[in-house]
C-alpha cells in the first residue's frame, strides 16, 4: 500500500513567487557574502565580458589597419564603444536575453546587441567587422579568462589575505605560549601554540603565492585554431602578432597553440593550487575545532546568539564546521573543473561550456569559507591557564630530552650513559611522571654538573626549543 504525504494543494507555489527565490545557498542564505563574485562569473558579467572582448577587437583591427577600408576610428568613437559595455547593466540584460530567445545563441546574440549600437556611433558600415574572424570561443575563452582573474585577483585573493593577516596575528600573540603537543593523538615534545598556528599561515602563504602568480591565458585564432578565416581574408596581415598584441592588451597570457579551444590548462592549474589552499584551510578548521573543544581556545560568545536551542549554556564553533563544509563542496567542484576541462574530443565539444557557468560556485564556497573562518579567528581567546595546565600534568615528555642529553654526554666520554632511550622508556612509557620523579632520576644518573643543572631547571612550558622563534618568523 502506498503511505501518501498529506494534501499540500492549498499552499503557495515558492517557485512563482516574486522577487524569485533562490534555489541555492550562495544566492540565497549567503548571498551577502558572495556578492562580489557576481560582478566577476554570473551570466550577466559573462555576457558583459563577451561584449568587451568583441567591442575590443573591433577597436584593435581599426586600430592595425588590417583590412583595406577601414577607417581610424575618433576618440569619440573609441569611447562611444568602450560606453556600450560600461553602461551594460539591467535593460541591456534585458535585451541581450531576448536577442538570445531568438538567435538560441548566447555569442551570436551579443553580435547583434553590438551591431544595434553602431549606427548611433556612426559606424553602422562597420556592421560586418563585429565578431570578424571569430568563432565563438575565441570571444569565450577570452571572456571566461578575464572574468576568472579579476575574480581571483579582486575577490578571492583579498579574502584568502585578509584571513591570512588575522591568522597570522593570533600566530604572532600566542608565539610564546607553551602548548603540550599532540602526536597521533598522544602526549608529544611541547611547542608553543603560535608555532602551530605560524605552520598554517606559512603553508596558507605558499598557495596564495602561487594563486597571485598564476598566468591566465588566452586566445583568438578561428575555428580550429590555424587562422585559416583571417588568412583568406587578409593574406598579408600578421595573425598570430596581431592576436597576440590583442590577447595581452586585455590583460592576459597569449597561448599560441590551441584547437578551436583555449586548451583551459590555466584553469585547472589555478583550481588545482585553490582546492589546495581550501584543503590546508580544512586542516586548520579542524585543529582549531579541536582546540576548542578541549578548552585551548575560549570562544567569545556573540551578543544575542543562540548556540543551542536546548542548551543555553554553548557557544558553538560554528564559523570553522561552516567553512569545512564550504571548504569541501568548493573541492568537489574544483577538481572536477580541473579534471573536465583540459579534455575536448578532438577539436571541440561542449562540455567545458556547462563546466565553466560552475567556477562562480566553485569559488563563491571557498570565499565563503574564508569569510567565516575570518569571523571565527575574530571570535576565539588562548586561554593559557588550560594550556598551562594540560602542560604541567605530562611531565614524562621530558623523557626525550633527557634521554638525548645522555646520548650527548655519552659521545663526550661520561661514563654510564648507555641504553638512555631503553632507561627513559621503561620510566615513562605509559606511564605518568611528575617532577619530583624525574629530577630524581636525572639526580641518579651521573650527569656532568653543567647537563644535570641543565636537566633539573627543564620543564615542560620550558621545553620548546625555537618554537616562539619559529612563530614569530613565519607570523
Amino acid at each position: 500500500m502506498t503511505n501518501h504525504s498529506p494534501e499540500n494543494h492549498d499552499r503557495v507555489n515558492l517557485s512563482a513567487a516574486e522577487p524569485a527565490i533562490a534555489l541555492g545557498a550562495l544566492d540565497g542564505r549567503y548571498r551577502s557574502t558572495i556578492a562580489p563574485l557576481v560582478d566577476h562569473l554570473s551570466e550577466a558579467a559573462l555576457n558583459r565580458n563577451r561584449i568587451h572582448v568583441e567591442v575590443e577587437w573591433f577597436i584593435h583591427l581599426c586600430q592595425s589597419q588590417v583590412l583595406p577600408g577601414l577607417p581610424e576610428l575618433s576618440d569619440e568613437q573609441v569611447a562611444g564603444l568602450r560606453g556600450i559595455v560600461e553602461s551594460f547593466g539591467s535593460e541591456e540584460i534585458a535585451e541581450l536575453g531576448a536577442i538570445e530567445a531568438e538567435t538560441v545563441h548566447d555569442v551570436k546574440a551579443v553580435e547583434y546587441f553590438i551591431v544595434r549600437r553602431l549606427e548611433g556611433l556612426g559606424l553602422a558600415e562597420l556592421a560586418p567587422l563585429v565578431h570578424f574572424a571569430c568563432t565563438s570561443e575565441d570571444i569565450n575563452n577570452l571572456a571566461y579568462a578575464v572574468g576568472i582573474r579579476d575574480a581571483v585577483q579582486q575577490v578571492w585573493l583579498p579574502a584568502a589575505e585578509q584571513m591570512l593577516q588575522r591568522l597570522q596575528g593570533l600566530a604572532a600573540e600566542a608565539a610564546e605560549t607553551p602548548m603540550l603537543s599532540r602526536t597521533h593523538g598522544q602526549p608529544a615534545t611541547p611547542t608553543t601554540l603560535g608555532k602551530e598556528i605560524a605552520v598554517f599561515v606559512h603553508r596558507l602563504s605558499r598557495q596564495v603565492s602561487r594563486v597571485q602568480a598564476q598566468e591566465f591565458l588566452g586566445k583568438i585564432n578561428g575555428a580550429t585554431g590555424t587562422y585559416a578565416a583571417h588568412r583568406c581574408a587578409a593574406p598579408d596581415a600578421d595573425w598570430p602578432v596581431i592576436a597576440r598584441e590583442f590577447v595581452e592588451k586585455l590583460g592576459l597570457t597569449f597561448n599560441p597553440l590551441t584547437t578551436q579551444i583555449e586548451s583551459h590548462d590555466f584553469q585547472a592549474e589555478l583550481y588545482a593550487d585553490i582546492a589546495r589552499f581550501n584543503r590546508i584551510l580544512h586542516g586548520l578548521c579542524v585543529d582549531i575545532w579541536s582546540y576548542i573543544s578541549i578548552g585551548f581556545f575560549k570562544q567569545i560568545p556573540v551578543a544575542g546568539a543562540t548556540g543551542s536551542s536546548t542548551m543555553p549554556h554553548k557557544v558553538n564553533p560554528i564559523r570553522f564546521e561552516n567553512a569545512e563544509a564550504n571548504l569541501e563542496i568548493s573541492n568537489a567542484l574544483l577538481d572536477t573543473l580541473g579534471a573536465t576541462l583540459v579534455e575536448s574530443r578532438w577539436q571541440r565539444d561542449l562540455t567545458d561550456s556547462s563546466g565553466q557557468r560552475n567556477i562562480g560556485t566553485a569559488l563563491g564556497h571557498s570565499v565563503l569559507a574564508l569569510s567565516n573562518v575570518t569571523k571565527g579567528l575574530k571570535q576565539l581567546d588562548v586561554a593559557a591557564d588550560v594550556i598551562a595546565a594540560d602542560l604541567d600534568a605530562n611531565w614524562e615528555v621530558l623523557g626525550e630530552a633527557i634521554q638525548t642529553v645522555m646520548r650527548a654526554e655519552a659521545i663526550a666520554g661520561v661514563e654510564g650513559m648507555e641504553n638512555s632511550y631503553e632507561r627513559l622508556k621503561e620510566l615513562t612509557r605509559g606511564r605518568r611522571v611528575d617532577a619530583e620523579k624525574l629530577k630524581e632520576f636525572v639526580s641518579g644518573l651521573g650527569l656532568s654538573p653543567a647537563a644535570e643543572e641543565r636537566l633539573k631547571n627543564l620543564t615542560p612550558d620550558t621545553y620548546t626549543g625555537l618554537a616562539s622563534e619559529l612563530a614569530k618568523q613565519f607570523s
